[in-house]
């Protein structure tokens, strides 16, 4: 079963006022980076965790291969998990076999691609002892209505994967996890994906390949835009652009405008005048250090139970407990 959201009018209504908010701006412009995951944008992004250069997803997965049994034996039985932002759900398959070695269990991945739960639900609604039941919501709505599923005596795991918490800045990483313990019980548990500080030339090429993948996913959120507000941008007038801020300790990408440029967006009664080489911020991944991840968990009311690294790419899996 999906609960389905997609684009209602409140969500539309959403989408208009942040890009009159992003784009109107006097200094920096910028699109929020949840907003290039539409339809295409999750495909390319697909395209980008296979990417030699994109190691993340690799390493992800390594991890999850390597300990889902250990995390599993650190779970009570009875459990239900709600994934946010699943995706395909490919690298999820080994937690979701270890824990139903145990005990059966409700599966619930949370998007807001329709076509990535169809994705999910092929790779993983067959597997034995896991019900799945697809939620096509935002995060914090989504883990909001599997959790009002939960049974008596039955546990909560969340399950942010693939440093998705890099997207978001310091302080509002910060919210979004009390967002979630929120929602949790004591006990309940978060395994939570960050990426590591690395050398700069590597993080560069992860977000800059030689074949133009990212650039394609960057450049698609004015292609959406373009599709579903009435938007006039013409894509072959910006290129893309990531660099790395140390002192922030993160990859920025941005559109940056070739030429002077005056854009009209139909739908959202708005018209942008851009200046040559200027540039529209579209997304921040931010990257950590293993005890960063220590100390967003304790100010947001969770205890670091348990930690895996990985050293080919440094890249952290944290299993978290939320404590009273």
């Amino acid at each position: 079963m999906m609960f389905a959201l997609g684009m209602d009018h409140a969500a539309r209504t959403e989408f208009i006022r942040d890009i009159r908010a992003g784009l109107s701006k006097s200094g920096q412009k910028e699109l929020p980076s949840s907003y290039l995951y539409d339809e295409i944008g999750a495909a390319l992004f697909e395209a980008i965790t296979v990417l030699p250069e994109y190691g993340l997803t690799r390493a992800d997965a390594r991890l999850l291969e390597l300990h889902s049994a250990e995390l599993a034996s650190k779970l009570p039985g009875s459990l239900l998990v709600g994934e946010l932002g699943s995706g395909s759900g490919r690298k999820t398959r080994w937690i979701l076999e270890a824990l139903a070695a145990r005990h059966s269990l409700h599966y619930y991945p949370i998007d807001i691609s329709r076509s990535a739960l169809v994705k999910c639900r092929g790779e993983l609604g067959r597997i034995r002892g896991v019900t799945m039941e697809e939620v096509e919501q935002s995060y914090l709505e989504g883990l909001s209505s599997v959790i009002e599923r939960r049974k008596r005596g039955q546990a909560v795991l969340v399950l942010f994967l693939g440093s998705t918490i890099g997207n978001f800045d310091r302080e509002e990483a910060q919210k979004f996890l009390q967002q979630v313990r929120d929602r949790l019980a004591p006990g309940d548990a978060l395994l939570l994906g960050t990426d590591l500080v690395k050398p700069v030339d590597q993080l560069l090429m992860a977000y800059n390949d030689p074949i133009g993948v990212t650039a394609a996913f960057n450049l698609n959120v004015l292609g959406r835009i373009n599709r579903e507000l009435g938007g006039e941008f013409m894509i072959s007038d910006f290129e893309h652009q990531a660099v790395y801020n140390r002192g922030k300790q993160r990859i920025e990408m941005y559109l940056r405008s070739k030429r002077r440029q005056q854009i009209r967006i139909r739908d959202a009664g708005l018209t942008v005048v851009l200046e040559a080489g200027e540039t529209i911020w579209t997304e921040s991944s931010h990257k950590f250090r293993v005890e960063d991840v220590s100390a967003l968990a304790q100010n947001a009311g969770f205890c670091c139970e348990a930690q895996w690294v990985d050293e080919e790419w440094p890249f952290a899996e944290s299993l978290l407990r939320a404590v009273s």
